[in-house]
């Protein structure tokens, strides 16, 4: 972390957002927001009510998948215009509705009559002003290789002046940078949030630090403006790329082959062992291993005798199991979470979802086992990932001892370590 912070190009980006405070709950007005964070597009207006409250109007729609591998970006950023020229339609229309008499009567547009936007845009960028940010990658399956190096705003502000919109895009911000705002704002409390963090398609987190601590800054040529009296810089780490030579995360066949076989090959290790895209990914590849060794028995049964529901378990040709990306990692949460009699729920699951059918409960329980091995290391994956900002940031004021036994200190509300986490 404090090497992302002292040069560019480390494996931790940490990336200076140009945000340098956050909420306290008295704000207030309404504002545009537009989430361009994974498998969906959202568009929001956000009414602040400036006691911690607010009211939210929202529409999602997914993002078609020829538009995340589109040629061109125009094609990907004019369909999210569109999105938002359709919400305005519907949620603001006499706005809307002025705006193009102003237009038509030849008046100036001042920005006042123009919604301010903020963009969530949750793929690495080098941020160089608080509007204003290069792509460095895609990730979370988006490749289109015309937007790389290209100024993300720029690219939706082109196609929304192109509608004629009553928008102008004011903030660009990481959907971690997001949560750790909308999390201020909402329980502002005595110590203030720390980090905003992402366990989602992706994960990503983003963090208050000490402006003197940033000292690339210093270097960076196209730095813009920021206020710098607060002493603070909203840090977006990236934390998904952290060590991507593989040094010290944990390591299997299955993440290998995964790795290999994704559109971004040796970029996003952490992630690639702690978000939900992968993990259905990593189960899967983990069942067709044992499904061909020999010396495993899982969906392999002699006769209908050896199956407690006397029948002979199956696989169906077409199965999810023989397709990338096959299983949605929902599957992991069901069976999970089942508790019923012969893990029943699972075995549905598994005939439903997966076309395996006559499932034993043997082999639903062997499912189970590799559920929870893969769910108990991304959760304590993502747990050293909380743990590394508390400590980097000098917030772990309290210990609990220095053995399992020793009694845990009272922790009083100044000393709580506030995270939002969506």
């Amino acid at each position: 972390m404090d090497e992302g912070l002292q040069e560019t190009g480390k494996s931790m980006s940490q990336i200076p957002t140009y945000v340098t405070a956050v909420p306290n709950g008295t704000e207030k007005g309404v504002y545009l927001a537009v989430d361009l964070g994974g498998t969906n597009f959202r568009v929001c207006s956000i009414k602040l009510n400036g006691d911690t409250t607010f009211s939210l109007t929202q529409s999602k729609v997914a993002i078609p998948h020829e538009l995340m591998v589109a040629k061109t970006s125009k094609e990907l950023f004019s369909f999210l215009a569109k999105q938002i020229e359709a919400f305005l339609k519907n949620h603001h229309n006499d706005h809307f509705e002025k705006h193009h008499e102003r237009r038509k009567n030849g008046e100036k547009i001042a920005d006042e009559h123009l919604f301010q936007l903020g963009f969530t845009f949750s793929f690495p960028v080098h941020q160089i002003s608080i509007n204003k940010g290069h792509l460095i990658r895609w990730t979370k399956g988006f490749d289109i290789a015309d937007a790389i190096g290209k100024d993300v705003c720029s690219l939706l502000q082109t196609e929304i002046d192109a509608l004629h919109l009553p928008v102008k895009v004011a903030a660009l911000v990481n959907d971690t940078v997001g949560t750790l705002m909308a999390r201020s704002y909402t329980s502002p409390g005595k110590t203030g949030t720390l980090l905003g963090a992402i366990f989602g398609t992706g994960t990503n987190g983003a963090y208050v630090e000490k402006l003197e601590k940033v000292t690339k800054l210093k270097d960076m040529k196209e730095s813009g403006d920021f206020d710098a009296s607060t002493g603070n810089m909203i840090v977006n780490t990236e934390w998904g790329s952290f060590d991507n030579e593989m040094s010290v995360l944990p390591n299997t066949p299955y993440d290998t082959a995964l790795d290999k076989d994704s559109n971004n090959p040796g970029i996003q290790m952490f992630e690639k062992r702690v978000s939900g895209m992968f993990l259905g990914e990593v189960l899967r590849r983990a069942i067709l291993s044992m499904i061909k060794d020999g010396k495993t028995e899982l969906f392999k049964d002699e006769s209908s005798g050896t199956n407690d529901v006397c029948s002979i378990c199956t696989i169906a040709n077409d199965s999810p199991l023989y397709k990338q990306w096959g299983i949605d990692t929902s599957f992991l949460s069901i069976a999970h979470e089942d508790q019923s009699a012969g893990h029943h729920i699972t075995r549905q699951a598994l005939s439903r979802d997966l076309g395996v059918d006559a499932a034993s409960s043997e082999d639903a329980q062997a499912i189970k086992i590799l559920v929870e091995a893969i769910g108990k290391r991304s959760a304590r994956l993502s747990a050293v990932a909380i743990g590394a900002v508390i400590i980097s940031t000098g917030n772990l004021s309290v210990t609990a001892g220095n053995g399992l036994d020793d009694k845990v200190k009272a922790v009083s509300e100044e000393e709580v370590v506030d995270i939002g986490v969506d």
